[in-house]
């Protein structure tokens, strides 16, 4: 059974700062931007304090918070069409995302 893309994650453990950075490791598969495919593992992967740590050491390493998919898309783009990614945007937004004039909902765009 799929989970719905807007369904609220309950992820209860709280990583520590190594866990964390452990998330900017990976490496993409074809022709993914590699920025853009750590932020959404961290995404897809953390509750809301644990991403909020994330794009700091992400930002921290000098990685593009505005980096995009394939399709043109930046992760806030994605994030703001997900009814709980108010916290995950916030975050995002906080540290320094450009928000973009193709924004969903939570974007304010």
């Amino acid at each position: 059974m799929s989970e719905k893309k807007d369904k609220k994650k309950v992820l209860v453990e709280t990583f520590d700062d190594e866990r964390i950075k452990t998330f900017l490791l990976p490496t993409p598969y074809g022709d993914v931007n590699a920025d853009f495919y750590v932020l959404e593992k961290a995404y897809r992967g953390m509750n809301e304090e644990n991403f909020a740590s994330f794009v700091r050491f992400f930002v921290e390493a000098g990685r593009n918070l505005n980096a995009q998919n394939p399709q043109g898309l930046t992760m806030a783009q994605i994030i703001s069409q997900h009814h709980h990614g108010v916290e995950y945007l916030a975050a995002l937004r906080a540290a320094g995302e450009t928000p973009s004039n193709a924004g969903g909902n939570l974007s304010g765009t």
